[in-house]
């Protein structure tokens, strides 16, 4: 097949420090083959991996987020522009652990999750800090809150975070996403710079799929909005697009609806992503003209952390779909 006709493999990647494209470029196309074997698919791995297949591209915006004048205060500056989103959010994430906890009939972890659901600070309803608060209480509040919860046995084993700080720095770029604010010399905001990163590239002329993990479903969703091309399939993975109040009601259009370009979607959760609520995105989102929704689907991965697009990859049901989206 010419190059030209040949489909395009975008990666959309999530919350996270910086990121060397290439490298996880081949680790989620390994992942992806992995499960592709798995699916039934082995004859079509060679293709995938060695660029037959697909001309696969990771949409890496990372570097956008590490503001050199502010590393280290990004927590802050996210809390400055809207405190209510973030607190909102790690509330959301400590109800997410409850309802695991129950589940699971778990007493000692659901007794932490109400441990750090009682430090959790009072809105302050008008603005990130106040007088009684003072500067910087509500990071480290929300800090603390979420040390608590590494203390959950699967979460500290899992090593995902040193501290409850670096995963409230990782939980903000989501706020500052979605703040539409942080404008460069030329004036365009950190979303709007974000959303560039992954459309570029990408060919209207030729068929199109896209998987995109956590922060990068958001960025996914508004970005396709305007894109002129085909998109035979868009693949969610560990989406906070289902957390209704603290991100559903922020994304743009409002309402929420289906990309124009997307034939097909397919959004993906384990029940053990603690950064991922129950799947109600298909009861808030609109359909677009064609009559597409997103479809969920439950995976359940091995091992203690699972909020890794690497473990949602190997999954068949995830994997066949994407390779028989490229071959067809």
């Amino acid at each position: 097949m010419a190059a030209s006709g040949r489909a395009q493999l975008v990666f959309v990647h999530g919350i996270g420090a910086l990121r060397n494209a290439e490298q996880e470029r081949r680790t989620w196309l390994e992942s992806l083959a992995c499960g592709a074997r798995r699916a039934g698919h082995s004859d079509s791995v060679s293709g995938l991996t060695r660029g037959w297949l697909a001309d696969v591209r990771f949409a890496d915006y990372s570097d956008l987020f590490l503001d050199r004048e502010r590393q280290g205060d990004a927590v802050g500056a996210s809390l400055d522009a809207d405190e209510a989103f973030l607190l909102n959010l790690v509330e959301k994430l400590i109800d997410e652990l409850a309802h695991q906890a129950r589940e699971r009939n778990d007493p000692l972890m659901l007794q932490v999750v109400e441990d750090a659901r009682q430090q959790l600070p009072e809105p302050t309803g008008g603005g990130a800090t106040d007088q009684r608060q003072g500067v910087g209480e509500p990071v480290r509040l929300l800090a603390g809150v979420l040390t608590t919860l590494l203390q959950i046995p699967g979460l500290r084993r899992a090593a995902q975070w040193a501290s409850g700080r670096s995963l409230l720095g990782q939980l903000a770029q989501v706020g500052r996403y979605l703040g539409r604010g942080e404008p460069d010399a030329a004036g365009r905001p950190l979303d709007a710079r974000v959303r560039e990163r992954v459309l570029r590239g990408m060919e209207p002329g030729r068929p199109l799929v896209v998987v995109a993990h956590s922060l990068g479903t958001v960025v996914a969703f508004e970005a396709l909005q305007r894109y002129a091309g085909p998109v035979r399939l868009l693949v969610t993975l560990g989406s906070p697009l289902a957390t209704a109040t603290a991100v559903l009601q922020r994304v743009r259009p409002r309402p929420a609806r289906t990309p124009e370009p997307v034939e097909r979607w397919l959004n993906f959760w384990d029940r053990d992503d603690i950064v991922v609520c129950r799947p109600r995105v298909r009861r808030w989102m609109l359909p677009n003209r064609a009559g597409v929704l997103p479809v969920t689907d439950r995976v359940d991965s091995d091992g203690i952390w699972v909020h890794t697009a690497t473990k949602y990859l190997r999954q068949p049901a995830l994997a066949g779909p994407v390779v028989e989206a490229l071959k067809r």
